[in-house]
């Protein structure tokens, strides 16, 4: 397979034509990593993601070289990703080179070698340009992200500033794990001052103060790993995983303290990474106190989503990505096509004075209400609440997720009681998991009545009843043939919705 590139475009197999698999393969100091996606649009889906432990970048430090079992196991895991992707008939490719690459002295003779053996090219990012990539990904998952997006490697933290969607300040130091070591009691101290004293020189990392650091990379997100382990978090989900700094900070310094077989024993994280994890902590726990973090909260997006993210339209960027994500899910798996904007017109009545982050999530579940019909109905509600909870979307945090869940949950069972859901409902307030069940009951109602054809409720309008001494409650005019949806299980519907809401529900002919 040859494929070619530069800085600005990607080159394709497959002509012009953009619906095909696209592939980012990303050579870093400590792994390298194929991810393919299914198209390029706001939120591609991976069908393909997998990382090799090479450690390029072990010893560089020592030596300026990159290691050669790292390069033997590079070339190795390189010619299996390449095979791959040719087997799966990937349009387009962008092969990725950072820290460990471009700071080694046999960094170029090794992006020689790959390219002669491959036929393809590789780009060795700047330590500017591998920042703003980064950052992208954060902001392509987090439309309202404003704080600092650190990206961990195994040679090189990069540290951007960003707000109102875009990255503004960008600073790559040389504090990944590769490069700085072990930690041992021993060298705590050393490594402390050495990690300050390179942090120092980040001019605006004040500007972190009382805002969101952004954890991105591997080894950050094992940390997240092992919180959930050692706190019996109920949702393993780790995008969007927040702990507070406080919290944050007594938890890394745990870590850092903790002997080998303490750290072994972690079932949560990959033995592969258990060596570098405390000083990986070390890392973090300087990060937010000296920037004065308000919250650490992981991304699984960096690199890799923010280099799809770039070439995207602008108008394709400011999409909001659960809904384009919802609605992809929707397509695949709806009885009929998915009409959620008939759903959310039609039920908005019941929920005129939800504030607008709420009423987001409303209208995913509108897009979602269909998306199980094909599981046994024993089971419905149940794989549904599961599913919502583990779906790979972003542009929700974890309460979002339990919100959505608990409505899709109502949506098939009438009621918010799963024995799956007890562990997570302490991550959401009592008052959103009752607005979470009058969303689901609203959309039970309105699947019952049209039998899934939402068109149908085009003629069966609801309104908002008032009189001269205020609200009453809600009437559902009926016009013509559109009186026969009436019947005993929409009138059982009406009654339990009634009931969720405190108010009256009317059919009128």
């Amino acid at each position: 397979m040859s494929v070619s590139f530069s800085q600005d475009d990607w080159i394709s197999n497959s002509g012009t034509d953009r619906s095909g698999l696209v592939g980012v393969l990303d050579i870093g100091s400590n792994s390298i990593r194929l991810v393919v996606f299914e198209g390029d649009g706001r939120m591609p889906i991976p069908l393909f993601n997998e990382k090799a432990l090479c450690g390029l970048g072990a010893g560089l430090q020592e030596t300026g070289h990159l290691s050669e079992q790292g390069v033997r196991s590079a070339m190795e895991n390189l010619e299996r990703y390449f095979t791959i992707a040719k087997g799966m008939q990937v349009a387009e490719v962008r092969v990725l080179a950072t820290a460990a690459v471009r700071d080694a002295r046999n960094g170029a003779e090794f992006v020689s070698e790959i390219e002669s053996r491959f036929g393809i090219r590789v780009m060795v990012l700047s330590g500017d340009e591998e920042a703003r990539l980064s950052a992208l990904g954060v902001i392509s998952a987090f439309p309202d992200a404003d704080g600092i997006v650190g990206d961990l490697g195994g040679g090189s933290l990069e540290l951007v500033d960003v707000r109102d969607n875009k990255a503004r300040r960008f600073e790559t130091t040389p504090l990944g794990p590769l490069r700085l070591g072990e930690l041992t009691r021993q060298n705590r101290d050393e490594l402390t001052d050495k990690i300050d004293s390179t942090l120092s020189g980040v001019l605006w990392l004040d500007a972190m103060a009382d805002r969101d650091l952004f954890a991105v990379g591997g080894a950050w997100r094992s940390l997240a790993r092992a919180h959930m382990e050692l706190t019996d978090y109920p949702l393993a989900v780790i995008h969007h995983y927040a702990i507070g700094a406080e919290e944050a900070v007594r938890f890394l310094d745990e870590i850092t303290r903790m002997g080998r077989k303490d750290l072994r024993a972690l079932d949560a994280v990959s033995k592969r990474r258990v060596e570098k994890l405390p000083v990986t902590a070390l890392v973090l726990k300087r990060v937010i106190e000296l920037g004065r973090a308000r919250q650490v909260v992981f991304s699984s997006f960096g690199l890799r989503e923010g280099c799809l993210y770039d070439r995207l339209p602008q108008g394709e960027q400011s999409r909001d990505p659960l809904v384009d994500s919802c609605m992809d899910i929707a397509r695949k798996s709806s009885r009929f096509s998915p009409h959620p904007e008939v759903l959310e017109r039609w039920i908005a009545p019941f929920f005129e004075d939800v504030p607008a982050s709420e009423q987001r999530l409303i209208r995913a579940a509108c897009i979602l209400s269909d998306f199980a019909w094909g599981e046994h109905p024993s089971y419905r509600g149940e794989h549904a609440f599961i599913r919502v909870l583990r779906l790979p979307v972003v542009g929700m945090n974890h309460a979002d997720r339990v919100f959505l869940a608990y409505a899709i949950l109502a949506r098939y069972t009438g009621g918010i009681e799963e024995e799956g859901g007890q562990r997570v409902r302490k991550l959401l307030s009592l008052r959103r998991r009752d607005l979470a069940y009058r969303v689901g009951l609203a959309l039970r109602l309105a699947l019952t009545l049209s039998g899934g054809a939402t068109e149908l409720l085009e003629s069966a309008r609801l309104e908002r009843e008032r009189d001269m001494v205020g609200e009453r409650g809600f009437v559902i005019s009926m016009h013509g043939h559109q009186g026969g949806l009436a019947g005993d299980v929409v009138t059982r519907r009406i009654a339990a919705l009634s009931e969720a809401l405190g108010q009256e529900i009317r059919i009128e002919h």
